[in-house]
């Protein structure tokens, strides 16, 4: 007897139509009417847990996924998705395709919130061979690197307006600005924590019956133990990572500071049913674990059922109490007032926690470029320090401490703005949004909006053709896409572009001793990018383009101007074609 498809167990269909594309679903179900009676809420709830994994936090997702699948509307949400993908994948061809109007349609992928990321993510890690493998990789890259600000900045702006933030959450943010198609979002962050605390749960099934100073103990210890908290003694104390709670709770070894370390401890105790929260302790931050009300720490009634004791713990270093004595002792000797030691010994804010961060950054940023001189190296190290940096300015920009702080917040601008236009310039609407209003009334209101009008406007303009013709190929000997080292500095870079001669103002040829070369000001001059991510202006008898291995760092930041990297050549293949079409 021959066995045709509808004769399959209705188990069977159902698995056929997990595996097949889900385009091709519906016509599946049009012509066979044993398909179309297979229960479709869980076909299509399978495909959206199969190819969606980030979510807007408006879909509740994970609310709708422990529903009953006939109560939600997967199809439709299927749908939708799927539609948002092609649109924010066609976005990204544009911005591909064009040097012009990328701002604009980077905002309209940006409108799609977290339901981009997966999308981005994948042409992120398109395969090594495809024919536009750099640039498609750097400039999902960018797009879904404000994704992740924007996240970051809303959650800062939440507890700029007095909203409840988790401390855990709020210092998470600062992952956001170097995260890149790494693990570590908002979410899995807090996911981590809660392994943290059921892992902790498993070991010490009587950890429910402790005393709050024995949960608190078995708390600092195992964190201790298993390296999430600390800094490895062999290692460099301000190091740049260890400032971020994320990487700290993905690392192999201790990268954690001491805000860091408190602020790892009091989220998992939080989770095992502890009160625990950061103090205010200058320089050097410790937990302040609180009982319950009508208790002591170690779990007994108090005498009138209305005080309530507290203990400090230092999870850095151990996972002993700390005498609060040996706490005003340390205060007294930095000279503090006494009448000050309250505020030092209680409740530290999360926005204070966020500024500590922050400061904590750029402090770290200054003892690498002290250390290392700025060298490759470091530069492109992980975390990177402009990411770093910028999520630094921006923490305190968002979160001043006090009215002469928040006024003195315009120092920042600068700095803000050189980073947004030399490397974040698809975060143009995120100063629209969160900082030119922090300064409405003020002339530095109308200096951000002049500057965002000509960033803008720049966006938009079409770039000058500049074709090579017999005269302009016999004065201009290298061509967009050459590499080549500095014959007086060194460095490697890449041509993005050239003119006959020096084109530069007449201080700055005064200022460089331009005239001062061999050749002069009458010799062709070309815009590179540097491997330290820099953008130079170079004379044509300081290039030096013989053999050498390109850098790791140059070749990540090409995909900026250059589809990929052709071997026999030696060279990038260009992507700006459309400003110089004959190189």
């Amino acid at each position: 007897m021959t066995m045709i498809l509808t004769d399959l167990p209705t188990e069977i269909l159902y698995q056929i139509l997990l595996c097949v594309p889900p385009a091709t679903i519906p016509t599946l179900q049009q012509v066979c009417r044993k398909f179309n009676d297979l229960s479709q809420p869980l076909i299509w709830r399978h495909h959206c847990q199969k190819q969606f994994k980030y979510w807007r936090p408006e879909h509740d997702i994970q609310n709708k996924y422990a529903q009953a699948p006939a109560k939600v509307n997967w199809k439709r949400l299927f749908q939708t998705r799927h539609l948002g993908d092609r649109k924010i994948s066609q976005r990204l061809e544009n911005i591909l395709s064009s040097q012009t109007g990328r701002i604009e349609q980077s905002e309209n992928i940006l409108e799609y919130g977290y339901n981009a990321k997966d999308t981005l993510l994948r042409h992120l890690n398109v395969r090594d061979d495809a024919e536009d493998v750099l640039a498609r990789r750097y400039y999902s890259d960018a797009v879904l690197g404000a994704v992740h600000r924007t996240r970051a900045i809303e959650e800062w702006s939440k507890l700029r307006e007095g909203q409840l933030v988790p401390l855990e959450r709020a210092l998470a943010a600062f992952d956001q600005f170097v995260l890149h198609d790494r693990d570590g979002d908002l979410e899995e962050t807090s996911t981590r924590l809660d392994d943290v605390a059921e892992s902790i749960r498993f070991q010490n099934r009587e950890i429910s019956d402790a005393s709050p100073q024995e949960k608190a103990v078995l708390i600092a210890k195992y964190l201790l133990s298993n390296k999430l908290t600390g800094v490895e003694a062999d290692t460099e104390y301000h190091n740049l990572q260890n400032s971020f709670i994320g990487l700290a709770l993905r690392s192999d070894e201790r990268a954690a500071l001491p805000l860091t370390s408190v602020a790892i401890f009091c989220a998992v105790s939080r989770r095992l049913g502890l009160a625990a929260e950061p103090c205010g302790f200058p320089f050097h931050i410790y937990a302040i674990i609180m009982a319950p009300e009508g208790h002591d720490v170690d779990g007994r009634p108090l005498a009138g059922g209305s005080d309530t004791q507290q203990i400090y713990m230092d999870p850095f270093r151990s996972d002993k109490v700390v005498s609060k004595k040996d706490l005003v002792a340390q205060l007294k000797a930095m000279g503090i007032a006494s009448m000050e030691h309250e505020a030092h010994l209680g409740t530290a804010s999360t926005a204070d926690m966020v500024r500590r961060t922050a400061r904590n950054i750029i402090t770290s940023i200054q003892s690498t470029r002290h250390i290392h001189s700025l060298s490759i190296s470091a530069e492109t190290a992980y975390p990177e320090s402009d990411g770093a940096f910028y999520s630094a300015l921006w923490a305190l920009l968002l979160l001043p401490e006090d009215i002469a702080a928040r006024s003195a917040g315009a120092r920042y601008l600068p700095y803000m703005l050189d980073h947004v236009e030399k490397q974040f310039l698809m975060d143009i609407s995120l100063i629209e949004k969160f900082a030119i209003p922090l300064f409405e009334g003020s002339h530095h209101n109308v200096q951000l909006r002049n500057t965002i009008r000509v960033i803008r406007a720049g966006d938009l303009m079409p770039k000058t053709v500049k074709p090579r013709n017999p005269e302009t190929s016999q004065s201009v000997h290298f061509k967009v896409g050459q590499v080549f080292r500095h014959r007086r500095y060194t460095y490697q870079g890449v041509i993005t572009g050239w003119d006959v001669e020096c084109a530069a103002a007449e201080s700055w040829m005064s200022q460089m001793g331009v005239d001062r070369l061999s050749r002069g000001r009458h010799q062709s001059f070309y815009h590179v990018l540097v491997e330290d991510k820099s953008v130079r202006y170079v004379a044509e008898e300081n290039i030096d383009d013989s053999h050498f291995d390109v850098s790791t760092s140059l070749m990540s930041l090409a995909g900026r101007h250059f589809k990929r990297w052709d071997e026999p050549s030696r060279t990038f293949i260009s992507n700006i074609k459309d400003e110089y079409p004959d190189d």
